[in-house]
């Protein structure tokens, strides 16, 4: 069974609550590894049907990297004089010529509650500070959701 087999079901009534009862096909919530106590998340999707799927418990966990880059300069300096173009560079005097991003290497991760990571983007994003959770977290945090798709 793969994520897109779809089942079409009827809702039906509990008599004497009053309960709407949603009736899964027989075997589906073993095949799906759904458990009776497992709380679902409820979609709607565009086109009037929804979606069901297990609702995953996640923390969020900050990854500290530090980006590493290839830079080359191009720096005229007099005959004999090679390590002058060095301290060009040093001192931030140079333009710059080229440059490849090699990768990341992460040197750290922790988990941290919401309100944790919140500071923290406010920290490191300070012109974010007015933003409203809603879109600190749109613009900033990557969510398992996104993750998914």
């Amino acid at each position: 069974m793969n994520e897109n087999t779809q089942f079409t079901v009827i809702v039906q009534e509990d008599p004497e609550t009053g309960d709407l009862i949603l009736p899964f096909p027989e075997g589906l919530c073993d095949k799906l590894g759904w458990n009776i106590d497992d709380t679902l998340d409820w979609e709607a999707n565009d086109d009037g049907s929804f979606t069901l799927s297990k609702k995953i418990e996640t923390e969020w966990v900050l990854v500290e990297c530090v980006s590493t880059f290839r830079e080359r300069y191009m720096v005229e300096v007099p005959k004999g004089k090679t390590e002058w173009s060095m301290d060009t560079v040093t001192m931030n005097e140079a333009k710059e010529f080229s440059q490849e991003h090699l990768g990341e290497q992460i040197v750290s991760h922790r988990i941290v509650s919401k309100e944790e990571a919140l500071a923290i983007c406010d920290t490191d994003n300070d012109y974010t500070k007015s933003w409203d959770e809603e879109t600190k977290m749109r613009n900033f945090f990557t969510s398992w959701k996104e993750q998914q798709k």
